[in-house]
């Protein structure tokens, strides 16, 4: 099965990335993860994908808490509920944290322009209004 060249550019990161755990114990956990255009896909098991965590990049608040010690960089994805998800990737790779960032700063301004889109052709679709506003005007 072939992929086409915008399904082939949806995935802009693949790999592993380690997650601790929501547990008392707070353990470090190897996820294979992907960062699409609209989502970070976490998995368990890097064979099998069938069982994993979507996180959509639309409830995504900010990457946030950016700390890098000799081995690690840590940081946390904070959503629009204001739940805490701490990751950690090794110092070695490129960061995930800065490539996160980008492809939700990369997300939002796709949405402002389509919101911004949807409004102007709202307002040139309803001209009558349009006539109102000008003729209140001082």
């Amino acid at each position: 099965m072939k992929m086409s060249a915008a399904e082939i550019s949806q995935v802009l990161k693949e790999g592993e990335l380690e997650k601790r755990s929501d547990n008392l114990l707070q353990f470090w956990k190897r996820k294979t993860c992907v960062l699409t255009t609209d989502s970070l896909n976490i998995y368990a098991d890097t064979q099998k994908r069938s069982k994993g965590k979507e996180l959509k990049l639309q409830s995504i608040k900010k990457v946030d808490c950016v700390e890098r010690t000799g081995k690690f960089v840590f940081f946390t994805i904070v959503t629009t509920d204001d739940k805490e998800i701490d990751f950690r990737c090794s110092g070695e790779e490129n960061c995930w944290n800065a490539v996160i960032t980008m492809a939700l700063i990369d997300f939002q301004n796709r949405k402002a322009i389509q919101d911004f889109k949807t409004r102007q052709d709202n307002e040139s679709a309803s001209p009558g209004q349009q006539e109102r506003r000008m003729a209140r005007a001082p």
